[in-house]
């Protein structure tokens, strides 16, 4: 028999009911919302003084502490509130109103205290956690949610030691934060230059000594026989501030001449004095240092010119504080460069020429090549490996996906190189 009077208690009820998904909802979007929402972002927001922002760097802090308790709260809220729905269709409608209740509520819970505030928390993240961050972190000090969070933790960290150790919470890597860079830069949350000088930050601690400095064929030195006028005027020529001196040849450096004091002594009337008798300490560095701790070590010290050693002891090149600086910040260029007229920048579809001694990683980063990089630190060293010798001018290579011709040489040195795109076959 169905009943059909409907009294004070079904009000209640249905009241009841109402409030639970209410809750269920709520919890939803806390949880979705909550879970997406890293350390990082949290700080952020809670330097631009937004409101519920320091509720959010404590749970961002500890995620294991609230996501169970707010897993469990939309648990309890959507059973009870379906076994009260199920009571009050079965009073009112019978067996049959049972079936049918329960279908309506699934869909309803389901599209209205699901998806829609899980979507609206992954459409407004910060909104939607700042929102909910304060009411979950006040839930998590009442003492009973507070066992309870404590007593689900224990078990969920229990099972899961079954299958291997819990180890820490994942940390961020390096490849994390440059994702996150390209993305911020997609949103139009970062200018490009920004972008490009995180990678460069995050790459900064990989790179060596090898990889920034000027090669031993482009040192310009001075023997240690040669005046102080000598040296000066190949200072002023060369647009160099500091000098190697050499002894015996380029793998005895025996120390250095600074520009400044060559001029000094100029003046004083010193000028045929040898270098010798005024040249500053030498000092060393090996190739594969890496250039953070170099910079380190500049930072300490008066010198901003170092010798690069190889292994066996031989000069391999220089490498000054600018060389260092221009891995972090890019190409600086000083009255003593030459000019580039921008008239002459090239696309790579109409073949781009580079200098043989770029790095291969900044001809890939500055002109969105895929030279490959395994054993060669610069693109004419890509062009020996591939002609198995000293090239020829005119000589052509081909790569997985480009050929390389060579334009210029200087002796045995590869100056210019003619980058030209495979074409696909038809």
């Amino acid at each position: 028999m169905i009943a059909t009077t409907w009294s004070s208690s079904d009000t209640y009820l249905s009241l009841s009911v109402l409030v639970l998904l209410i809750l269920s909802g709520f919890f939803a979007l806390a949880e979705t919302s909550l879970v997406r929402m890293n350390k990082s972002r949290a700080r952020s927001l809670r330097d631009e003084g937004r409101r519920g922002s320091r509720a959010l760097v404590k749970l961002a802090e500890a995620p294991e502490k609230f996501l169970n308790p707010l897993l469990l709260l939309v648990l309890i809220c959507q059973l009870v509130s379906a076994t009260m729905v199920g009571v009050l269709a079965e009073r009112l409608f019978g067996a049959a109103g049972v079936f049918i209740a329960t279908v309506g509520e699934v869909v309803v819970i389901f599209v209205i205290f699901e998806a829609i505030p899980k979507n609206f928390a992954v459409q407004h993240p910060d909104r939607a956690a700042l929102t909910t961050a304060p009411v979950v972190g006040a839930l998590l000090k009442f003492w009973p949610i507070k066992w309870i969070s404590s007593l689900l933790l224990s078990i969920a960290q229990g099972v899961i030691g079954l299958f291997g150790s819990t180890g820490q919470t994942q940390r961020m890597t390096e490849s994390e934060v440059l994702a996150m860079a390209d993305v911020a830069h997609e949103d139009h949350a970062i200018a490009s230059s920004e972008r490009n000088f995180i990678h460069s930050v995050i790459e900064f601690g990989d790179t060596i000594v090898r990889e920034v400095m000027v090669p031993r064929i482009d040192m310009v030195d001075i023997e240690s026989t040669e005046s102080v006028r000598t040296a000066l005027d190949l200072a002023i020529e060369t647009g160099r501030s500091r000098i190697p001196v050499l002894g015996e040849g380029v793998d005895d450096v025996v120390g250095i001449v600074n520009l400044r004091h060559l001029a000094r002594l100029v003046n004083e009337g010193r000028g045929d004095e040898l270098i010798a008798r005024h040249m500053g300490e030498a000092r060393f560095v090996p190739e594969t240092k890496k250039v953070a701790s170099l910079l380190t070590e500049i930072r300490q010290g008066k010198s901003h010119l170092f010798v690069v050693v190889d292994e066996y002891g031989g000069t391999a090149g220089l490498v000054t504080l600018e060389d260092v600086l221009e891995e972090l910040v890019g190409e600086i260029t000083d009255e003593s460069d030459p000019t580039v007229d921008e008239d002459d920048e090239q696309t790579i579809e109409a073949g781009l020429t580079i200098s043989g001694r770029m790095n291969i990683d900044d001809a890939n980063e500055e002109y969105e090549l895929a030279l490959p990089k395994d054993g060669w630190d610069t693109v004419g060293g890509l062009v020996l490996d591939l002609a198995g010798g000293v090239p020829e001018q005119g000589d052509t290579f081909t790569t997985r996906h480009y050929h390389l011709t060579v334009l210029r040489m200087d002796g045995r040195r590869i100056e210019e190189v003619l980058v030209e795109p495979v074409m696909e076959k038809q």
